[in-house]
Order: C-alpha cells, then structure tokens, then sequence
C-alpha cells in the first residue's frame, strides 16, 4: 500500500518522506507562489492558478492572497465563495466547501493530525481526516477547523473558534472548542 493511499484510508502515513506526496506538495506550493504574487487586477490569472490548483473551483470564487494549501486537488469549493486572507487549507484529506461560503481573515483548515505516542510521531507519521464545509456557511476571524469536522449549512463560526466536532446546520457555535450557542433560523433568500 502506498502513502498515499494510507492516507486516504485514514491510517498513518509518511507525509514527509514520501516522495510522490512531497512532489505534489511542491507542485502546488510553487502555484500558490505566483498565486500569492498576482496583483489585485489579476482576477483571471488568479482564476486560472485556482483552476490548476485546486480539484473543484465553483463560479464567483475570491479567495484573496495570500492563501496557501499543501496538495490542491484535495479542495472542492462550491459557487459564489469568498475567503479573506491568510486562508491556510492542509488539504492531505478532502476538504469540500458548499455554495455561499464566507471565511474571514487568518483562518485554517486542517485535514492533518499526528499520533499522540511518540514514537509514530518522531516517525515523522501522521494521519488525515476529510473536512466539509456546508453550503451559506460563515466562519468568521481566526477560527481553526481541525480533521474530520463537519460543519452544517447554515451554520455560523464565531471569530477565534477552534472546531474540534461537528457544528450542526444552522447554529452557532464559538469558543475553544466551539460549541452550539444558538439554533438559527432556516430563512430563504429570493435572489
């Protein structure tokens, strides 16, 4: 079995010895270089760098620089998405967004963990877990999404939370770790 698909089956594996896996991480971290290098009226380079990059880029995609990821193709982003900056997406597992996603600035999404023997981690061994992201989702400042989450549609993230468990659609959540404060009304918006 290859790192690789270790990986995607949710066992350890060696993030950092792997050569296939370090070739693909340099590949994409050489795009989000000239990513990150466009300038503001550069809108379609900056299209046609997501496109190279990323696995899925919907319509009315933003995500300003810079923005960094590990492996690209792992992200789906669904339409009319907005991500402000210092979006840092370890995408060593799928990491799926819905349609009207909002992040805010200085946010991360994290598919990868590392055991907690000593051993394995000194190993330089680590494991990945998939995040999806709902659709009308808004996560706001500073908030951490960590390995295996699963935020519902809907739903709200408060600025500075750690989401260590699944956020139910349509609450909000805040805190370390964020935790449901409030069910949110299900509304429909005539566009």
């Amino acid at each position: 079995m290859t790192e690789k698909e270790k990986a995607a089956a949710g066992m350890l594996y060696d993030a950092n010895g792997d050569p296939t896996i370090l070739t693909e991480r340099n590949a994409c971290k050489e795009i989000c270089y000239d990513y990150n290098l466009t300038r503001p009226s550069q809108q379609q380079l900056r299209r046609e760098l997501l496109t190279r990059m990323l696995g899925r880029i919907g319509e009315h995609v933003e995500i300003l620089p810079p923005f960094n990821c590990d492996l690209g193709y792992n992200i789906s982003i669904g339409d009319h998405f907005f991500a402000n900056v210092n979006t840092i997406i370890l995408d060593e597992a799928p990491v799926t967004f819905g349609d009207y996603v909002f992040i805010g600035p200085n946010c991360g999404f994290h598919t990868a963990g590392h055991p907690l023997d000593v051993a394995h981690r000194d190993a330089g061994l680590e494991y990945a877990r998939p995040i999806t992201i709902g659709s009308h989702v808004w996560i706001g400042a500073g908030v951490h999404v960590l390995p295996g989450v699963t935020i519902g549609d809907g739903a709200v993230i408060a600025a500075g939370a750690i989401v260590t468990h699944d956020i139910p659609p349509y609450t909000l959540a805040a805190g370390i770790p964020a935790t449901p404060k409030k069910q949110l009304p299900e509304s429909s918006v005539e566009r």
